[in-house]
């Protein structure tokens, strides 16, 4: 009865409040939803909308590491304060709420996998192997569990019926886009997930949640790796790996040794201050050789890749009939969150690779590579896969 008064209040002003379809062909009160809620701004607000709508609703949160521990971030997601203001929404909204300890999962799936990606000279993105693995897959067959009929989260992401199933879209808001990080959804996945925000700005869910008066309406966003204390990977990396980060070389790509570092987990490829040596020239990490302790360093065009090596690929365009198909495929490449999709064409030989129409620069193993398709604008996402490695432009070798 409370969001009940909320809602009419709202819809009585100048806020019109959504009214969320999930696309059933049942009455909404037979539709059971799981709502995956964080306990920010986003998932609260889908929960409240989703409950408006006269779905079943159910809130579940997970408790994906110890908020008491030494890697705990104030702010972050899945942990403390978030699981309480979880708690706080569900119970004002009036649905059934439960925290699931998914923390050894977590560990094993993200945490384990980040720092051993850093130690071996790799750029890990731990928010898209934790979508991957734990979100939408543990969580996924934990909802089909308790009957649901759909899993929905508060990623700014867009989700359409299309002829062969589910299709993947980028955000209305371009600068709240998602779907580099959930390059990985199978099209499985995808049919059973939905996402309410994908035509919503944040500006407009923040409206919302003040509407509502949801208890985290002016909450801020959480930043960075939510397990990762202050930015700084290489602590986290170092105590969850004591000793295994080595010292070694600095080498420019002419051979000189410029010299020493303590351990490539300090290093990233594209980075240019706190390289600790000093030449009269701008220099850049330029590739990351873990087996040989050695940080290469560079000029700026030494940054300038075509040829993106893939591994992993998950494929959720078109149907094919198989991945030779697929060879000589026109897409939109988006090689980092940050930066818009680039023209470029797959290659499928021994494994899957991308060459770019023209070179971009700081392109590390270990980021994703997503596929957008050009044909629609750049809308449709038609998958991805991780860079296992780069190729100079015209090097034609991997570096």
């Amino acid at each position: 009865m409370l969001l009940d008064t909320q809602l009419a209040r709202a819809d009585a002003g100048l806020l019109t409040i959504p009214d969320i379809d999930l696309g059933f062909d049942k009455p909404r009160a037979q539709t059971r939803v799981v709502v995956a809620m964080s306990g920010g701004v986003d998932s609260s607000v889908v929960a409240a909308l989703v409950q408006a709508a006269g779905y079943e609703t159910i809130g579940i949160t997970l408790q994906l590491y110890d908020h008491g521990a030494a890697l705990k971030k104030q702010g972050a997601c899945c942990a403390g304060q978030d699981i309480h203001d979880a708690r706080r929404v569900a119970d004002k909204i009036g649905i059934a709420h439960y925290v699931l300890d998914y923390e050894s999962r977590f560990k094993e799936a993200v945490i384990d996998n980040f720092a051993d990606t850093y130690l071996a000279g790799f750029t890990p993105i731990p928010c898209v192997r934790c979508n991957q693995s734990v979100k939408f897959k543990d969580l996924l067959e934990t909802a089909r569990d308790l009957g649901a009929d759909c899993l929905v989260t508060g990623h700014y992401v867009g989700r359409v019926d299309g002829p062969e199933g589910a299709e993947m879209r980028r955000a209305a808001d371009a600068a709240r886009d998602q779907s580099y990080f959930l390059f990985a959804t199978t099209r499985a996945q995808l049919n059973f997930l939905r996402f309410p925000l994908a035509s919503l700005p944040k500006p407009a869910v923040r409206e919302i949640a003040a509407a509502l008066d949801l208890p985290v309406a002016i909450k801020p966003d959480s930043q960075d790796i939510c397990f990762v204390p202050n930015g700084k990977y290489a602590d986290v990396v170092a105590k969850l790996r004591p000793g295994a980060a080595e010292p070694g070389e600095i080498l420019h790509v002419d051979g000189r040794v410029l010299g020493t570092h303590e351990g490539v987990i300090h290093f990233t490829v594209g980075q240019r201050r706190g390289l600790g040596i000093a030449t009269g020239e701008p220099l850049f990490v330029v590739k990351l050789d873990a087996a040989a302790k050695q940080v290469i360093v560079g000029p700026k065009e030494c940054l300038a890749i075509t040829h993106i090596t893939l591994t992993d690929v998950n494929w959720i365009g078109e149907e094919v009939d198989g991945e030779d198909a697929l060879n000589g495929r026109r897409v939109l490449a988006r090689v980092r969150s940050t930066r818009p999709p680039v023209p470029g064409t797959l290659h499928i030989g021994a494994g899957w690779s991308v060459v770019l129409d023209n070179p971009e620069e700081g392109v590390a193993p270990g980021q994703a590579c997503v596929f957008y398709d050009p044909d629609d604008e750049g809308d449709r996402v038609l998958g991805g896969g991780w860079i296992a490695a780069t190729a100079l432009r015209g090097a034609g070798v991997a570096l």
